[in-house]
């Protein structure tokens, strides 16, 4: 090939991948495939390599350099990073537009720009002739650090602009940041290296952009949205609204949450619903920034040193808080594990009022190095259970009091010891250990498994404690006389929990087992083996390596299955269940329309719970999985759909919506 075929070749090969990773980075709606892309790629880097007097620092080989920085430079910004100012509540945000309208003189209609306040590292990208060609942190506003390698490893980030009329130079402001599953991979692996880890997605991302080796930045998947510009030259725009979508037609990622709003009673509502649902994102966000739309606005109105007076940040109720450990207590779940538990003083974090947090195990008390009188950090996200992030060391007081493994159970004062050396948990070795009992019940009475209504913490407490239920299969046993004694209750109280306690004896096989507790056996593990086997009796019958030669089925579960049922206890509770009129069988679905039919969710959906899909999908046969594979039938896509439903794209899974999914379960509107 000629050296003009060649530089042809590789223009129109970067033109392509350039095309490509804006399909898959920026829009998430892929036109190709995992190995067409590869090919390019590889082709691409032969040419290169056989030609490297033709590499450009814009090319798509050169994101991961590989190479160590010896440290970072220092780069003056041209135009001032500025900070926001902060609100947090809605007066102050009314209160802020009339300030702003008080500046303008004039009390002229108003419209904004909305955007999430996502919570990550502040950027600064300079594009010369389109070309990538330097990358900054916005340091203090006015000097940042040079870390151009770090950010040509980020694949959201172009390192040349698509499309027409670029602008000759531009400053380009966004926020880099680490998604949720990625912070949660990232941590673990710290913690296997015995490494502190990071205290939120914000740390992890500052953290991973100051590495100076770029080959270990890019193993980060850090990624950024674009959302404003410092300075330009060649181009102008009119507003918000008109920059962030010409960014999007240059190949810059923005926020698709983005969202024009006509007032600020719009702009309220944007914030209401994404208080709600912002712990369905794929990534943090503490607030949104409320942005004044028009530019001529927004130069009249100027800045102070700190902050722009036309934009403002509302923030959202923290999901992280300091606190102090008052003291320790010692809870005994259903299997007999002993979990310590952190009583705080109570804090406010994520909307609630928090005052006592698990510890989960002994281990993680040594590792987190918690004591009594410590000041903590504690997270909370959405439902997601409060937990100790870290200890705050420099508050450490000098008297704080080390936590240490209880020499009985705190409940009924019976030995305590681990089942196998390198066991994480201690257990309670008593079976007949009310808390244990307790746990038990409730479980079994949850509404993943038996579904019994009104059969809660209060309820379970008293008829332990009257000796009334000493087993689970004393629930089946309960008649309205009994409820009937017990504090507060009256007729129809007790005959509504007694006829909960009946409809559940008809219950599939596979609920019951998930509420028996098995080690090890949760939801999913419960509906294969009851698909599997359809009787209870039949596990009597099996060994650990009968379990083992089913799909999903590890060394660990077979051998807590077989175990399980080995106990000539439990084969006498089941007779005792059977005596009761429990069916324990599991049987086809009612229709069976949807037998052998995967289905996989993700987002949200409003008009129906995930639990309530998931049921749907049973009844008429089929399974729900967790994860997208070349097995999946389909993918239920609600709001904000994840990684899951680009990974259907790919892979060609038909893909349908809740009102689809409703048609073909046959369920009513609204659930």
């Amino acid at each position: 090939m000629s050296n003009d075929s060649v530089k042809k070749k590789i223009d129109d090969l970067r033109s392509k991948i350039r095309y490509h990773d804006w399909r898959y980075y920026v829009l998430s709606d892929p036109e190709i495939s995992d190995r067409e892309y590869d090919s390019m790629m590889r082709e691409l880097r032969d040419i290169e390599t056989q030609h490297p007097e033709l590499i450009s620092p814009d090319s798509p080989t050169q994101r991961v350099s590989g190479a160590v920085s010896d440290g970072f430079g220092a780069v003056t910004h041209r135009v001032k990073m500025l900070s926001l100012d902060n609100t947090y509540s809605e007066d102050e945000v009314w209160e802020w537009e009339e300030k702003v309208k008080r500046m303008l003189k004039a009390r002229a209609h108003l419209d904004y720009m909305a955007e999430l306040k996502i919570d990550g590292v502040s950027c600064s990208l300079v594009y010369e002739n389109g070309v990538f060609s330097l990358g900054a942190t916005r340091g203090n506003g006015e000097i940042g650090e040079d870390i151009t390698n770090n950010l040509k490893t980020i694949k959201s980030i172009p390192l040349r602009l698509l499309g027409h009329n670029i602008p000759k130079r531009i400053d380009i402001r966004g926020e880099i940041y680490i998604e949720k599953k990625d912070f949660e991979l990232i941590n673990r692996e710290k913690v296997k290296r015995k490494e502190a880890p990071f205290a939120n997605p914000r740390n992890a991302a500052s953290g991973s952009l100051k590495l100076l080796d770029s080959s270990l930045a890019d193993k980060r998947n850090l990624k950024c949205f674009i959302h404003s510009f410092g300075w330009i030259e060649g181009r102008k725009f009119s507003s918000q609204k008109h920059f962030l979508d010409t960014a999007g037609k240059w190949g810059l990622r923005t926020n698709p949450n983005n969202q024009y709003c006509r007032n600020l009673k719009e702009v309220i509502e944007y914030y209401n619903y994404w208080v709600e649902k912002r712990d369905k994102l794929e990534y943090e966000a503490d607030g949104i920034v409320i942005k004044i739309n028009d530019f001529t606005l927004q130069n009249a109105l100027g800045a102070t040193l700190k902050s722009p007076r036309w934009a403002v940040a509302y923030k959202f109720p923290a999901h992280q808080a300091t606190t102090v450990v008052k003291n320790i207590e010692f809870g005994v779940g259903r299997t007999g594990i002993i979990t310590p538990v952190a009583l705080l003083e109570p804090v406010e974090c994520g909307g609630v009022t928090i005052s006592r947090v698990t510890l989960h195990n002994f281990d993680e008390v040594k590792r987190l190095d918690v004591r009594v009188d410590d000041t903590v950090l504690i997270e909370r996200a959405g439902d997601v259970i409060p937990k100790v992030v870290k200890v705050i060391f420099s508050k450490r007081l000098r008297h704080a009091k080390k936590i240490i493994v209880p020499r009985k159970c705190p409940v009924c004062g019976s030995k305590i010891a681990k089942e196998k050396e390198g066991e994480v948990y201690w257990y309670c070795i008593n079976p007949d250990c009310p808390a244990r009992l307790k746990e038990s019940v409730l479980h079994f009475a949850s509404r993943s498994a038996m579904d019994i209504e009104g059969m809660g913490e209060s309820l379970v407490d008293e008829l332990i404690k009257r000796g009334v239920v000493k087993s689970l299969v004393d629930i089946y046993r309960l008649s309205e006389k009994d409820l009937l004694k017990l504090p507060l209750f009256k007729e129809k109280k007790a005959r509504n929990i007694y006829n909960a306690v009946i409809r559940s004896k008809s219950n599939s096989l596979s609920r019951f087992l998930y509420g028996l507790g098995i080690p090890h056996i949760g939801e999913k593990a419960a509906k294969l083996l009851a698909d599997r086997y359809r009787d209870i009796d039949k596990f009597f019958e099996l060994k650990s390596e009968d379990y083992e030669n089913i799909p999903d089925v590890g060394p660990i579960m077979a051998e807590s299955l077989a175990g399980f049922f080995r106990d000539r206890k439990i084969k006498r509770m089941i007779e005792s269940f059977k005596k009761e009129g429990l069916l324990l069988k599991e049987e086809a679905g009612s229709a069976g329309t949807l037998s052998g039919k995967v289905f996989v969710f993700t987002g949200e959906l409003p008009g129906i719970s995930r639990f309530d899909a998931q049921r749907a999908v049973e009844t008429l046969g089929g399974r729900w999985s967790s994860s997208v594979s070349k097995n999946t039938d389909f993918v239920v896509a609600g709001n904000n759909p994840g990684s899951k439903f680009i990974k259907a794209k790919e892979l060609g899974i038909k893909i349908i919506n809740e009102s689809e999914f409703k048609k073909l379960t046959n369920l009513k509107k609204g659930g």
